[in-house]
């Protein structure tokens, strides 16, 4: 088994709404804020080779947007980065055999979109399937007035037509490994999976937005985001636990500087990470 990190779109967005409920003076720490309060945010994706297999965790945000909701949404690059990113490694969206999306907000499967050229929007990936929560699905398709612009009305409607689907209660389908596991959590959004891989090094739990970087791991910082922040910090502090007793680690979609660390706990009882591998 082969795992690649692949970069996506970079983005910065609010601090204090990625931080939720602490204090600038404690998350610029984590990450230095720009002039206009935004930090520097990775949208990276996972790439894992196995059994014949090429599976890709996340797709990032892409690059769909037009030139003004880029600006506005804070994506640095215009072209599709993780297009680039799949040619170094000589393969294209076109080999893929299955995405998984640990939920439909733009930022994590807006790459499925070709990049913005002014006309409908275009499905890539055309030998995939798309594996995604049957909660995270339905909430896509009826979304909450709080978190309705998180979602792409157009990719929505693009994934219904294309006839390769495959929503998860949380049990592994057919076409991944079936020694891998999902992990389902509400409480950033409904029905979101996080997918647990086992590794000769011990099993690497992809974190999506339940521990979106290193930062997060310490259990009460949050983001403004997340729907019930009590309750996500529940389900972390439960799925952390349990990782740490089997020597795990994390990989980080949006952590600008890893994307991936062991899960340690100090004399205090505070989670934190260390080099993986």
């Amino acid at each position: 088994m082969k795992l690649t990190p692949l970069d996506g779109n970079s983005q910065k967005l609010d601090g204090g709404a990625m931080f939720g409920n602490a204090p600038r003076a404690l998350w610029s720490r984590y990450l230095a804020p720009d002039e206009a309060n935004r930090v520097p945010l990775a949208c990276r994706c996972l790439l894992v080779e196995t059994a014949g297999q090429r599976i890709l965790l996340e797709t990032g945000i892409g690059a769909f947007f037009s030139p003004e909701m880029r600006e506005r949404y804070g994506v640095v690059e215009a072209q599709h980065v993780l297009l680039d990113a799949l040619a170094e490694q000589g393969l294209s969206d076109a080999d893929i055999d299955v995405v998984i999306l640990s939920h439909l907000h733009f930022d994590h499967a807006g790459g499925l979109l070709a990049a913005w050229d002014g006309g409908p929007a275009r499905l890539l990936f055309p030998n995939a399937r798309f594996v995604a929560g049957r909660a995270a699905w339905q909430r896509a398709l009826t979304p909450h007035a709080r978190d309705r612009a998180s979602f792409v009305p157009e990719l929505i409607a693009l994934l219904q037509a294309s006839d390769r689907l495959v929503l998860s209660d949380g049990e592994m389908p057919d076409c991944l490994p079936q020694d891998w596991r999902f992990h389902v959590s509400h409480g950033h959004t409904p029905g979101m999976l996080l997918t647990e891989i086992p590794t000769p090094a011990g099993p690497l739990l992809f974190a999506a937005d339940l521990i979106p970087g290193a930062p997060w791991v310490h259990v009460p910082i949050t983001m403004g985001y997340d729907r019930y922040p009590e309750m996500l910090i529940d389900e972390k502090q439960a799925l952390l636990e349990g990782l740490l007793l089997r020597e795990g680690g994390l990989f980080f979609t949006h952590d600008p500087h890893q994307a991936d660390g062991r899960l340690v706990r100090d004399s205090k009882g505070r989670f934190s990470v260390t080099a993986w591998g």
